[in-house]
């Protein structure tokens, strides 16, 4: 169940990030980077509840924020890139890692 969620948690992340602008609702300043900061959190918590080692998640996940990022700067979906996203998306990493490991010790 666990690989699943992941897998449902990559997915919903691609619509978020990957979504033209045309299609982004608009928003009070700053809940972008909240957003961000829930979809990585989503990211990092259902990461660890599949069982991937924490180290390559953080790793792999920060990589992914900083991909979409450039991505988001070069595709024709008239969205652009920041460093603040980023930020909020390794951010986001590091509370859903604490999450999963404050849940599972509690058990």
């Amino acid at each position: 169940m666990g690989r699943l969620s992941f897998a449902l948690a990559v997915l919903v992340s691609l619509v978020v990030l990957f979504l033209p602008a045309s299609g982004v609702p608009t928003a009070a300043p700053g809940v972008d980077k909240l957003v961000h900061l829930g979809v990585f959190a989503l990211l990092g918590a259902t990461g660890r509840w599949a069982r991937i080692p924490p180290l390559p998640l953080v790793l792999g996940l920060s990589g992914y924020a900083v991909l979409s990022e450039v991505l988001q700067g070069v595709l024709p979906i008239g969205r652009d890139a920041e460093i603040l996203d980023v930020v909020a998306d390794c951010v986001g990493v590091s509370v859903g890692v604490a999450v999963h490991a404050l849940v599972t010790r509690r058990r």
